[in-house]
């Protein structure tokens, strides 16, 4: 059984879970202890302890252990890629890329320990000095998805500990060999006992444990806006009123006009709706399209679709893997049936292939002719579906992208400095793509949204620290000179 890692030690537990291969059922890769209430305040108690430690720490010992960490993932990419791909189904070389940017982000926060430099200031009295500083905000509840399960946890791990706070991590029960493995590499790099901690289990017992929890100072979670709204109610019901950071749901557009280079707009479009099987935030999922070139651009979109290689996450070539479970098939092929009685046309995909495996595979699926408040363009689907909607003008094009209650990213294809100068002061979404994938963002610039997407400070880059710290302002009188 794989352990819980919990005070600096790893602990068992009377219950566990098996994690099974999503690209072929029969390959069980562990079982998995599931931490309890008791566990979990042993927890919280050495990481408020371990935390005082670590923020005493010099910054050089901070910077090299977080220099350490993300070096050993960067190093291991390809073992600890297979194994990420084994359990969450996207390609192996997809898995390599998501543990060595994992590194890249350990590394960029390492640097950023040393350049935690305050502000000073005058007061307006005078003889009186400003000092202006960052304390940690303490004990940081991570709550991580399964759809990256390294990427997305180290992203906000980095900076909690680059910050000088300690951890507790819940990962999605869904990934949890990715989870253990990289506390592993965690638990090597001499942090003080107790400062990072894994609490393996499901989010309803062990995680509304934990964001319930007096010891829990923030909560930095992502997932659905359904669990991010749970999460909101009872932090706002516990008695230190944690602070708050969710990245949550999306409905992205990508908005292809009658100027845009359409083996691009093709290209753009199907790395974003289709890479990772659909699986991203960022997932191109509302196709919009003008009508001077809507024809050419879906027929070579379902060229394109078809095209794919649809196969076991650890088989050379294969461009799309299974989705992550059974249930997460189960509401693909609902929501493909959906749209044909809300009058899609599937066009290509939306169904099972034959498979040498047993496993929770899925074609990829172009739908047509739908309309922006059909369900399937109003919710989250988390599949390698497209649809897409036919448009007769860039301000309506502008329009549709922007009525959804999401706000994370949105995207047009266009030759027009104009029109993209116009789409990316106008897009109401954290983040804009122009003539690229809205899927790809990088690590050194803030990452969010806007509406039912995002809730708090930014995740990434150097603005992850107006969550992970608090603002101390200090007066200073030094009295007359003697």
């Amino acid at each position: 059984m794989n352990l819980n890692f919990i005070a600096g030690e790893w602990i068992g537990a009377d219950n566990a879970i098996d994690n099974r291969n999503p690209s072929d059922i029969s390959d069980l890769i562990g079982s998995y202890a599931q931490a309890n209430a008791a566990q979990l305040d042993t927890a919280i108690e050495a990481a408020q302890s371990a935390q005082k430690i670590w923020q005493a720490t010099a910054l050089e010992a901070r910077q090299a252990a977080l220099m350490q960490i993300g070096n050993t993932l960067m190093a291991r990419a390809d073992e600890l890629g297979e194994l990420l791909s084994r359990e969450e189904g996207k390609p192996r070389a997809e898995g390599k890329g998501e543990v060595y940017r994992a590194g890249q982000f350990f590394t960029y926060y390492a640097a950023e320990v040393l350049r935690q430099i305050g502000e000073n200031a005058d007061s307006v009295r005078p003889g009186i000095e400003i000092d202006v500083r960052r304390d940690p905000v303490g004990v940081v509840a991570i709550i991580s998805p399964w759809n990256f399960p390294t990427a997305t946890a180290v992203w906000k791990i980095a900076p909690a500990l680059a910050f000088g706070n300690a951890v507790i991590w819940k990962p999605a029960n869904l990934v949890p060999a990715s989870a253990v493995a990289l506390t592993k590499i965690i638990a090597e790099a001499g942090l003080p006992k107790g400062l990072f901690n894994l609490v393996m289990g499901s989010g309803g017992t062990i995680g509304n444990a934990l964001v319930a929890h007096e010891g829990i100072d923030a909560i930095s979670f992502t997932g659905s806006v359904a669990t991010g709204r749970q999460i909101a109610a009872a932090a706002a019901a516990a008695a230190t009123m944690p602070r708050l950071q969710m990245e949550m749901g999306s409905k992205n557009a990508l908005v292809i006009m009658d100027d845009a280079d359409i083996d691009l707009a093709v290209s753009c479009a199907a790395n974003g709706a289709f890479g990772g099987t659909g699986q991203k935030c960022t997932a191109s999922s509302r196709l919009i399209v003008h009508d001077a070139v809507h024809d050419e651009f879906v027929e070579k979109l379902v060229i394109a679709a078809k095209a794919l290689k649809v196969g076991h996450a650890l088989t050379e070539g294969t461009q799309i893997g299974p989705v992550v479970s059974e249930t997460q098939l189960t509401e693909n092929l609902e929501y493909v049936a959906l749209a044909h009685s809300e009058g899609g046309d599937i066009l290509c995909g939306g169904d099972r292939p034959d498979m040498p495996h047993d496993g929770y595979y899925m074609n990829p699926c172009v739908v047509a002719g739908t309309q922006n408040d059909w369900r399937i363009n109003r919710e989250e689907m988390f599949a390698p579906i497209a649809c897409v909607i036919r448009t007769g003008s860039y301000d309506e094009a502008l329009a549709i992208s922007n009525d959804t209650k999401f706000g994370l990213t949105a995207g047009i294809m266009t030759r027009s400095l104009a029109r993209a100068t116009d789409f990316r002061r106008r897009a109401e979404t954290g983040v804009v793509m122009v003539n690229l994938p809205t899927a790809g963002t990088d690590y050194h610039v803030p990452f969010g949204g806007r509406g039912d997407s995002s809730y708090g400070p930014r995740e990434q880059g150097k603005h992850a620290i107006e969550f992970f710290t608090s603002m101390k302002t200090a007066y200073i009188s030094a009295g007359p000179i003697s």
